[in-house]
């Protein structure tokens, strides 16, 4: 088996060590920003819920303000988003380059589009289940783990699928500027230097990384969603 490899990928090898140290940062990378961007993405998505006009709590100033910071980073290029937030990000973790550098522009470029989806998400919600709620005495924390999040989990955890694999993407693409990871090591050992077979693996492993993704949140979300059926 390890000769067949060598043989389909002789320069992979070559650069093994670079290659798994390409595989961990990108593993850091997806599992910090990923982690951070679905606690910051979620609460904005139920900020934007609770405070519109018809929520729970309507509140137009943190309304409007949300949707605002939400729309302006959702609509940046992730590459010049990269460069524009070279200075906070080194304010914030002393570097912009390396795992430490791609955190929080992957962190500002996910968290637009995930609260995007936990809002849709949400408003999928029974306005009837909500209305009961209220008519119960259910406080507003009450109603969002109790109706909201419970109600939308097959949603939110196709959401949190989705925003994965687009993260998986976002890694590989801050390897072009310094970041590391597999994007870099595609670029610089693959590219770069002409070597295909570098090129060819990156890409299967991103292949099977997403397929693996895609399998897992699509099998969650069913067993939440057969759940609720037999819990009815």
């Amino acid at each position: 088996m390890k000769e067949i490899f060598q043989s389909i990928f002789p320069n992979v090898c070559k650069y093994w060590n670079m290659f798994i140290d390409s595989l961990t940062a990108t593993e850091q990378m997806f599992l910090i920003a990923g982690l951070l961007t679905f606690f910051i993405g979620g609460i904005f998505g139920i900020i934007l819920i609770i405070t519109k006009p018809d929520g729970i709590k309507p509140n137009r100033v943190i309304h409007a303000v949300f949707e605002i910071i939400t729309n302006v980073f959702r609509s940046i290029p992730f590459i010049i988003l990269l460069i524009f937030l070279i200075p906070l990000t080194r304010f914030i973790t002393g570097t912009a380059i390396g795992v430490s550098g791609a955190i929080v522009p992957l962190v500002f470029g996910a968290v637009p589009f995930f609260t995007r989806q936990i809002e849709n998400a949400l408003s999928d919600v029974d306005p009837g289940k909500i209305e009961a709620a209220r008519a119960m005495g259910s406080s507003t924390v009450g109603i969002i783990f109790r109706v909201y999040l419970s109600e939308a989990l097959p949603d939110i955890i196709r959401a949190t699928t989705i925003t994965a694999i687009s993260m998986i993407g976002l890694t590989t693409s801050a390897g072009a500027v310094g970041a590391g990871g597999i994007g870099s090591f595609a670029i610089n050992q693959g590219q770069n230097m002409h070597y295909q077979d570098v090129v060819n693996l990156c890409v299967i492993l991103l292949l099977i990384v997403v397929a693996l993704i895609q399998s897992i949140g699509s099998a969650l979300a069913r067993a939440t969603v057969n759940r609720k059926l037999f819990s009815r």
